[in-house]
């Protein structure tokens, strides 16, 4: 079976009911969110795809928030590099040099952003010392690929490597989950992969993103919303949306939240989506957060974001899953757009 490759986050502040089955979810609203300042963070599976997107279109991204994950097209469309060289380095480490020439092949065809934009994107990388998922030199090799794309490192990128924990989303104590949810110890994930560490990873993420206030007053609503408009290889039915309860009006900034293998609610349940402390930042911040949805299949059984081109046409010889023709790409794309449309009037 294929490893898992995992992980990222999310609580709320306002439960709404998750209506039963046989009841339809609305569709993704029109929000009229801002198109200034809109970030995407994941973890381990979803890094890889944040870092996807940020290098597919920089120009609709300020900010990039990486967990436990490596280097942007590291596997290259292959999953055996995926397993060898980009979880475990058994292969050897990743070639910064090879997956620079294959930004640049990529550049000639107009399949990524231009250099000039993803320079000045704003960058957030974590990774855990004692990761032994996706090995923390993997981290550090992300670290200095974007190192040299930005225009100034040194103010732009921070990386932080957390001595002592592992494969997972640390989380703190302002929002306890029910004792029913599985919390790992900081080492390692248990049922959810959110580890019970005493750290708000989403704090200092966003906030080294967007600057803002960590703690204060806010409330919102998780609203599950049916990705079927969107629909892709590898994409659950359904996704969620939080709205702070200043944001229905427009006007506010989006932050994309993407899960790792084993994250969803497929798996989980919505503990991705309401205990990583995102929502609570986001509240208080006024910034809405989309919690796009994979799911698992023959070919991805841990439901993971598509890193290694299996959501790609099957003849593909070198599948395209890490550009703007990427099939997941192009559907996460279209659900940032449909926020930002205005909304429809009444």
């Amino acid at each position: 079976m294929t490893p898992p490759l995992l992980l990222a986050a999310g609580v709320t502040l306002a439960a709404l009911a998750v209506p039963a089955a046989a009841e339809p979810l609305p569709d993704l609203p029109r929000l009229g969110l801002s198109q200034a300042d809109a970030s995407v963070i994941g973890i381990s599976s979803g890094g890889y795809m944040a870092t996807q997107l940020a290098v597919a279109w920089p120009e609709r991204f300020a900010g990039l928030a990486v967990l436990g994950a490596g280097p942007w097209s590291c596997a290259q469309g292959t999953l055996r590099r995926a397993l060898g060289q980009c979880m475990t380095t058994r292969l050897g480490p990743p070639d910064l040099g090879e997956l620079a020439q294959r930004l640049a092949g990529y550049r000639e065809l107009d399949r990524v952003g231009s250099a000039e934009a993803l320079a000045e994107l704003r960058a957030f990388v974590w990774h855990g010392e004692a990761d032994d998922t996706v090995a923390p030199a993997l981290g550090a090799a992300l670290a200095e690929q974007l190192s040299g794309w930005l225009a100034e490192p040194e103010v732009q990128l921070r990386f932080v490597e957390s001595e002592g924990v592992g494969h997972g989303w640390p989380i703190g104590h302002r929002a306890s989950p029910p004792p029913a949810i599985e919390l790992g110890d900081c080492r390692q994930g248990g049922g959810t992969h959110l580890l019970n560490c005493g750290l708000e990873i989403a704090d200092e993420a966003m906030g080294w993103l967007h600057g803002g206030a960590e703690n204060g007053e806010g409330s919102g609503e998780l609203i599950p919303f049916d990705q079927g408009d969107f629909a892709a290889k590898g994409l659950d039915d359904s996704g969620y949306l939080f709205v702070p309860a200043d944001c229905h009006e427009g006007g506010c900034e989006l932050t994309v939240a993407l899960h790792g293998c084993a994250m969803g609610a497929e798996q989980i349940g919505e503990t991705f989506v309401r205990y990583s402390g995102l929502n609570e930042w986001a509240a208080t911040n006024g910034r809405v957060v989309l919690y796009p949805q994979a799911e698992s299949s023959l070919a991805n059984p841990q439901g993971c974001w598509d890193w290694w081109g299996f959501a790609e046409s099957t003849w593909q010889l070198d599948p395209l899953h890490d550009s703007r023709d990427g099939t997941q790409i192009r559907a996460l794309m279209a659900m940032m757009e449909r926020l930002q449309e205005a909304p429809t009037p009444r």
